[in-house]
């Protein structure tokens, strides 16, 4: 995590430096409206987490397992292709699996007003409409349609999450 000091005065004129802690990702989930052209506008406070990052342009790739599209960092996508390097060329199944894995992966950037491209085949393999979700998860983010994100959360009810979170996080 990376910090940045931020100096600010308090009402008694002291002034003091406030260390805020910038995260890799941003946090949550968003909604965003897609146009007709495919372009996503992403929310201001989300492009704000986003930072430096927006300008390095991100990886989309078909998602893995539900009906979404799966947006990397430059740096997070070139810690997969590293580790799929690490695979030997000459087994049959590896290659077999990096290029199903890059199968769909587009290279994307921002514009000059803030919007991203996605391109026709994974909006339609996604199935997006206007309405989308993107969702910060830890090594990279979705983007989603509005619906069958909801959808997909209703999935797993409470009892379930607070039983998985305590098997993979709780107490041994």
């Amino acid at each position: 995590m990376e910090k940045s000091g931020k100096i600010c005065s308090n009402f008694t004129g002291v002034t003091t430096t406030i260390l805020e802690t910038k995260l890799p990702y941003p946090v949550g989930d968003y909604q965003c409206k897609l146009d007709g052209k495919g372009r996503l506008m992403f929310p201001a406070d989300f492009q704000e987490q986003l930072g430096d990052l927006s300008g390095e342009g991100f990886v989309l790739r078909p998602g893995l397992f539900r009906k979404c599209i799966e947006m990397y960092t430059m740096k997070e996508w070139q810690q997969k292709q590293e580790k799929l390097k690490q695979l030997s060329p000459f087994v049959k199944v590896n290659v077999d699996l990096m290029r199903k894995y890059n199968a769909g992966a587009r290279l994307v950037k921002l514009d000059s007003t803030g919007r991203l491209l996605i391109p026709k085949p994974l909006i339609e393999q996604s199935d997006l409409d206007k309405e989308v979700v993107i969702i910060a998860l830890p090594e990279y983010m979705e983007i989603w349609d509005k619906g069958a994100y909801h959808k997909a959360n209703m999935e797993m009810d409470q009892a379930t999450l607070e039983q998985l979170l305590q098997e993979k996080f709780g107490q041994q």
